[in-house]
């Protein structure tokens, strides 16, 4: 039984050592044409037939001797007879992936639809920064001055990084994805297109509609972006802000807590608390996630939406604003390909930079630190990093006469409607607009009514016709389901109540050895295998109690935070399990073991992953110390 074990655990340490040798998740550039396979696609109904290729570009159109990299294409074959050109979809982002579309079952009754990888997110050569990660990651404040310093500094290091590696940055434009686009139509065999783009990807329909008018048949732009529009405007943010306000005196609910809205949020934002009890608050995480969550006023993305978010403020609970805090330290730094942002970013570095010459915010609502993290500040990352010859023609809006649909929301934060009424609209000669009440970003059109909105699409691609009747209006609901307040004393409530039984457990396991022997030998090693995740779970939690109240700058997926506290807890249940006295020196080694065994497993998988088997790797280490000492054979034994 001892041997097993033994053999057990080192198999288990081996696996996860192996695990932390494996490759990054690229692919290489193919050699040969461009070809296709069958494949399976997952959509909103279940899997539906596709084909799947990979399409090879030059990494920099503008240079003869640029190096080649490889796109991802994906066709998602058309359902039945086609009755119309495929359609193309541009996600937003920027920093995002282009091959997440679960919607296209919406649109695949006589259409194909296509996505082909972004350059730089989704291809052979991925702009990821590690660098930018770590500084959003460990800031004390995401929107402080020193937070965005450092954000700043890492952008630099990152293009030095990536220039160093032999990276061309200037080659990642949205004139070049646009020829992406166009070599996949091409390669494809279609003559004419459509595009279906939202919010950022408007960018690039946009672009396309400039670059190769010819091969578009009718395009639908989904949270309009105009040109110089990657800066939040504060006065337009301030009188969206307005509107929920005329719809909050409308609700009984919203009205008898508040007669005015606006200067209810403007007090709580100008006075946001330094602590919740002991735990930290950090300001600009609340008005970046803030920001952030006025973006939708539907359920898709709770709880950053715009009604849970106007309860918090409302309320002015310092409970909702630690929730809202530690919400923006979680989401905001791994939510974009960093180097990929900020290279489609850069057609709009004049813009920031005439921004923040200005004076940038001057005393708006909820601030304007959703720019501000964006761009670093005043001279923030559009100072250190390349900006591509791309950019210049295609920074002012031209005229088009593609037939196109502009489609966007009364309450969009981020991509207000009026911007589009305003600006894009009259440069389109075959233009229409479709502006919902009540609903916000992209989200929100996929999510209310989702018949009703594919309608609107695909009347729109097979006849140009347009008509939004069927779209009724979404009600802001004042009252959530979960509100912020409830959700930060849930969050606090877990991780407390994990790090106190956790200690209390591994104080009355350590008891049980140093006064009664400690357990039965069967006993020990059921322990031993079944609670490394209680333990696991429970001294990790320990270790985001610290963070939460000493060490705001730390973060709390960290290995530097999960790691020892892991490592730690499982180390002392096990031998505390396996035990049978208290041997100091025997003690400090299989923790010490359990500690480096945790090390192991952390870097073994990425992301929340990793928290499994950094428990993994922490028990079999453990495990493996204890079951090769003498006591523990004798144990054992018994």
């Amino acid at each position: 039984m001892r041997r097993i074990s033994i053999i057990a655990a080192a198999v288990v340490m081996a696996a996860l050592g192996l695990l932390g040798l494996r490759p990054a998740d690229t692919f290489d550039v193919p050699a040969g044409g461009f070809s296709l396979r069958d494949c399976d696609y997952q959509v909103e109904s279940g899997t539906v037939a596709a084909d799947c290729g990979t399409i090879v570009v030059p990494e920099n159109r503008r240079d003869p001797e640029s190096d080649q990299i490889a796109l991802p294409v994906i066709r998602i074959r058309a359902t039945g007879p086609v009755s119309g050109a495929p359609i193309f979809r541009l996600n937003g982002g920027p920093g995002a992936s282009n091959l997440e579309f679960p919607q296209a079952g919406r649109l695949i009754d006589g259409h194909d639809v296509v996505l082909v990888g972004y350059r730089g997110v989704d291809g052979s050569r991925r702009l990821d920064c590690p660098e930018v990660d770590r500084a959003l990651q460990t800031s004390a404040d995401l929107a402080g001055a020193d937070g965005l310093r450092a954000a700043s500094a890492a952008f630099g290091a990152c293009a030095a990084r990536l220039t160093g590696d032999g990276v061309d940055l200037t080659g990642y434009s949205i004139a070049q994805r646009v020829d992406d686009l166009e070599a996949a139509r091409v390669a494809l065999g279609y003559r004419r297109i459509n595009l279906l783009s939202s919010s950022a990807g408007t960018r690039t329909a946009m672009i396309y509609s400039w670059r190769h008018p010819a091969s578009l048949e009718r395009s639908a732009m989904l949270s309009v972006n105009p040109p110089g529009h990657f800066v939040w405007d504060p006065a337009i943010t301030d009188r969206q802000i307005g509107r929920y306000a005329e719809l909050c005196r409308q609700d009984a609910g919203c009205s008898g807590r508040t007669p005015d809205l606006t200067d209810a949020m403007r007090k709580v934002a100008a006075d946001v608390p330094d602590r919740w009890g002991p735990l930290r608050i950090k300001d600009g995480n609340v008005r970046v996630a803030g920001m952030y969550g006025m973006f939708l006023n539907g359920p898709g993305a709770a709880p950053l939406n715009a009604p849970t978010l106007i309860d918090a403020y409302l309320s002015g609970d310092p409970a909702a604003l630690w929730a809202l805090s530690v919400l923006g330290d979680l989401v905001l730094p791994t939510s974009f390909v960093w180097g990929e942002f900020a290279s489609f970013g850069m057609i709009d570095a004049p813009a920031a930079e005439r921004y923040y010459a200005a004076g940038g915010d001057h005393g708006s609502i909820l601030g304007n630190k959703a720019t501000d993290l964006l761009w670093g500040g005043p001279g923030g990352f559009f100072a250190a990093w390349p900006d591509s010859p791309d950019n210049a023609d295609y920074r002012t809006l031209r005229p088009s006469d593609v037939e196109t649909l502009l489609v966007g929301g009364s309450l969009d934060f981020s991509t207000p409607a009026e911007l589009a009424t305003r600006e894009l609209l009259p440069t389109l000669s075959r233009g229409r607009q479709v502006i919902l009440p009540e609903l916000g970003h992209t989200g929100d059109f996929w999510e209310h009514q989702p018949a009703a909105g594919a309608e609107l699409l695909v009347t729109f691609y097979d006849t140009g016709r347009v008509s939004a009747a069927q779209i009724t209006p979404r009600a802001v609901d004042f009252s959530p389901a979960v509100t912020m307040s409830a959700l930060g004393r849930y969050l606090f409530g877990i991780v407390a109540g994990l790090a106190l039984l956790t200690v209390v457990l591994l104080a009355a396991m350590l008891l049980r050895v140093g006064r009664r022997g400690g357990f039965r030998p069967r006993t020990g090693v059921w322990l031993r295998f079944l609670t490394p995740v209680l333990f696991g779970v429970g001294g990790w939690c320990c270790a985001i109690l610290l963070v939460w109240t000493v060490g705001p700058a730390a973060f709390i997926g960290s290995a530097a935070v999960a790691v020892p506290s892991v490592g730690t807890a499982v180390g002392l249940s096990t031998y505390a399990a396996g035990s049978r006295r208290l041997r100091p020196v025997r003690l400090t080694v299989t923790v010490a073991a359990s500690v480096v065994g945790a090390a192991i497993g952390f870097w073994a998988l990425p992301d929340i992953a990793a928290l499994a088997t950094t428990i993994v790797g922490a028990a079999a280490a453990a495990n493996l110390v204890l079951l090769a000492r003498p006591e523990a054979a004798a144990t054992t034994a018994a």
